[in-house]
């Protein structure tokens, strides 16, 4: 491990980026609402009261969809430490037009403000609250599914786990894009299929330090469900659609998840993006689109019709 991962430090980096990717926000946001023009959206703003902190969210609606529409909540990705709720606007908007569905972007809280586990249980609290609120808003929410790219990823694997737990809300289908699912073995032991893949060491060291300061927690099965310290019987968990990217450094440890999924009939898909290193879809519109094409299927299969 380097200086990085010292807690303190790792904190203090991440405010750094965290300055950074706020001031170039408005930017990026300009540029993503340009992708995929052909789904406009619409879209409101809400807060999702929880007991960690409210929770702002981005709500897109399917035009001239169905009244009392299902609803799918996403988490963005980011390292646990970085907001970019408008990062998923392409992929929101696609999936309210192709699936059917009322998406839920939600702003989570990040480290090192927010440690672990509070921003897993704000993400859990926040689903529940939509399941159980859904129709004062104009949605289904017994029609439910979560998922999220990256850090986000995580967030959505461990609602699930708080879910089954709880024996409630009712998710239906969990997608989990590209996540760290293993937050228990160091970023440098992890290897890609590429001399220099696009997250590296010094990052890893960095989101974990912050997110997750004591190695000795890790092994928690919401930060790290893919780790050899779990074992728990999954049985009864929302489905999930798996996907990877081929030359992704995180690519192994979602491989384990998915594969101890199937093993208890959890298994929706595994589908692996080949020639794609992690966050592939932000750059790549033609990958992303058949991407975020093989989500809406599995959205619009897990929710049904009413």
């Amino acid at each position: 491990m380097s200086v990085l991962g010292n807690p303190r430090v790792a904190a203090a980096v991440a405010r750094g980026m965290q300055v950074m990717v706020a001031a170039s926000a408005r930017i990026v946001t300009r540029r993503r609402e340009t992708v995929f023009p052909e789904f406009p959206g619409d879209t409101a703003r809400i807060t999702i009261p929880t007991p960690v902190a409210p929770a702002p969210a981005v709500v897109y609606r399917p035009a001239g969809g169905p009244p009392n529409p299902p609803v799918h909540v996403n988490f963005h990705g980011g390292g646990f430490v970085l907001r970019g709720v408008w990062l998923d606007d392409p992929l929101c908007r696609y999936l309210a037009a192709r699936a059917g569905v009322v998406v839920v972007n939600m702003d989570y809280v990040v480290a090192p403000r927010y440690r672990f586990p509070a921003p897993v249980h704000q993400a859990f609290e926040a689903v529940r609250w939509i399941a159980r609120h859904g129709a004062e808003h104009g949605w289904d929410g017994t029609r439910l599914t979560v998922g999220g790219q990256s850090a986000g990823g995580s967030l959505a694997a461990a609602a699930a786990r708080l879910a089954l737990a709880a024996g409630e809300p009712p998710i239906t289908l969990q997608v989990l894009h590209y996540p760290p699912l293993d937050l228990a073995t160091p970023p440098r032991d992890k290897r890609a299929a590429i001399p220099r893949p696009r997250l590296r060491p010094w990052m890893g060291e960095v989101f974990d330090g912050a997110y997750l300061p004591d190695p000795g927690r890790r092994t928690d099965p919401l930060a790290s469900p893919a780790g050899p310290a779990d074992d728990a019987d999954l049985t009864g968990i929302a489905p999930a659609l798996v996907i990877t990217a081929e030359y992704d450094r995180l690519r192994a440890e979602a491989v384990r998840y998915a594969d101890r999924l199937a093993a208890v009939g959890a298994l929706a898909e595994h589908h692996d993006v080949p020639g794609a290193d992690h966050g592939y879809d932000i750059a790549d519109t033609g990958k992303a689109l058949r991407t975020y094409a093989l989500i809406a299927r599995h959205v619009e299969q897990a929710v049904g019709r009413p």
